[in-house]
């Protein structure tokens, strides 16, 4: 897949969701995110099997307002009013997050239905998110086009 083919994936907020990110390919993804314009935000979560330590690593990485909570509730207010970020679209790459998989099943997910509301208020103003795992998790599609 070339850059142009990638970036033109990337714009398409109706193809924006979470994923798995085939190994290798981060790089050409933030090629393709940063040529777009988007924000491109990492975090290694590998350390953290507890839900409370992966909302401060996030908040900390991803370099939130000091008014974030280091709560769900939060996590979903900063990504859905990125106002202090204005960017024509969101790319947000998680690594090692499979330790908190496997710690807590129940907090991965519910971490997974914030990232989709937030993916959702996107949408609705046609602005792509995108969150992407260096891991495949269960129920977790590949990355379009770069299977």
């Amino acid at each position: 897949m070339t850059q142009k083919n990638l970036q033109a994936l990337l714009e398409d907020s109706r193809q924006a969701g979470i994923y798995a990110l085939p190994p290798g390919d981060r790089l050409a993804l933030r090629d393709a995110a940063e040529a777009a314009g988007f924000a491109c935000f990492e975090a290694d979560l590998g350390d953290c099997g507890l839900i409370e330590g992966v909302l401060t690593r996030l908040g900390r990485q991803f370099g939130f307002p000091e008014w974030y909570g280091n709560n769900f509730d939060a996590l979903k207010d900063c990504l859905s009013d990125i106002s202090w970020r204005e960017e024509p679209g969101y790319l947000l790459i998680l690594s090692r997050a499979d330790t908190l998989q496997l710690a807590n099943a129940d907090a991965f997910r519910t971490l997974n239905e914030v990232f989709a509301a937030a993916i959702d208020a996107w949408r609705a103003q046609d602005v792509p998110m995108w969150v992407v795992y260096d891991f495949q998790a269960d129920g977790l599609a590949t990355l379009p086009t770069l299977e």
